[in-house]
């Protein structure tokens, strides 16, 4: 693990790289008492050139940083850590798998330890990064609850940044749809239940255009509930990229045009798009799981049904499938694009 402290006089401690083990902290901290943490998820891929690889961090770093200044935590310099995230991963380089789709996933953590009692901002701070091998999330398509009476996130909350406190309380509906036989919460939000995220991740939708050019992408907009995604945001850039839409055909013989668009949709939507026949596929996509394929949904007693994939491993349609195998391969520097590789040296 590597390890940094923030003391309000001192500033932050030079980092130490060591090995994993328990941390020393009073039971008063701020981050037991208000649940002042925030982390991020990223994975070190192992490129056939024997190059350790990071993908789009500086995404991570910026909202890392962002989330720590939500939470009134100390500041920290994204970039600063960045580096020590590349040399953590250099010193660490032999436990990343060498089989394809595995990583080496990383949880930059920074929780407030302030040693007193008091509702009052942590001016204390310890910032720590885990490492451990990681396979597969999902190597199957999910199904997803879709639930109102509990929401993850609401406007002007925290939503919109990777903080604990927005966790936990998702483990009870989690662990009942779980109980009725499905995957993953589908949260909505509000009278009109509007569709927000999939468990952890952010959720797309594949329409059949009514003009018949192409298919519509459709994903909600970043409106303070949502999580902006490193994931989300390299999906809707390749979406966006006429040269991506190659790799995407709906039958051998057409080059289909992908139309992405960040909108709100409902659950009334999702079964008027899948009474139409217009309902090709729902994704979740995130740092664990790159791309998700949903088979079906559960809502007020009834299942909508997504067509599947038998001829994909994960169950992706043609969409999902050619996003999960750019992303992937530019994780693994097989392809590049943008700068999004980011080597660790």
């Amino acid at each position: 693990m590597a390890i940094s402290s923030f003391h309000p006089q001192k500033g932050w401690s030079s980092p130490e790289i060591k090995p994993y083990g328990p941390l020393s902290l009073d039971p008063a901290s701020s981050c037991f008492q208000y649940c002042s943490n925030v982390f991020e998820g990223m994975k070190a891929y192992l490129g056939a050139d024997g190059k350790a690889r990071l993908f789009r961090p500086e995404m991570n770093m910026r909202r890392l940083e962002r989330s720590a200044a939500r939470l009134a935590l100390p500041p920290i310099d994204g970039d600063a850590v960045l580096e020590l995230i590349k040399r953590f991963v250099q010193t660490e380089k032999r436990w990343i798998p060498t089989v394809s789709g595995y990583s080496l996933y990383l949880r930059p953590t920074i929780i407030g330890t302030r040693p007193a009692l008091g509702v009052a901002p942590s001016d204390q701070a310890t910032l720590y990064i885990l490492a451990s091998p990681s396979g597969l999330y999902f190597q199957r398509s999910i199904s997803l609850l879709a639930i109102s009476d509990a929401v993850r996130a609401w406007p002007g909350g925290t939503g919109g940044h990777k903080v604990g406190g927005n966790y936990s309380p998702g483990f009870q509906p989690q662990r009942a749809a779980a109980e009725q036989g499905y995957d993953q919460v589908l949260w909505l939000f509000g009278e009109e239940r509007r569709v927000t995220e999939g468990g952890a991740m952010n959720i797309f939708v594949v329409l059949k255009r009514t003009d018949g050019n192409g298919l519509d992408i459709l994903t909600p907009p970043l409106d303070g509930t949502i999580l902006p995604g490193v994931t989300r945001a390299s999906c809707l850039t390749l979406l966006s990229d006429i040269d991506f839409h190659a790799s995407v055909r709906l039958s051998s013989s057409e080059r289909t045009r992908l139309h992405p668009t960040e909108r709100t949709f409902t659950m009334s939507d999702l079964i008027q798009w899948s009474t139409q026949g217009r309902l090709l596929e729902i994704l979740c996509v995130g740092t664990a799981a790159i791309v998700a394929a949903v088979h079906r949904i559960g809502f007020e007693g009834r299942d909508i049904r997504v067509p599947t994939y038998p001829d994909d491993t994960n169950g992706l349609g043609p969409v999902g499938r050619g996003l999960r195998e750019k992303i992937l391969a530019v994780q693994e520097g097989r392809d590049q694009y943008e700068g999004w590789g980011v080597v660790c040296e």
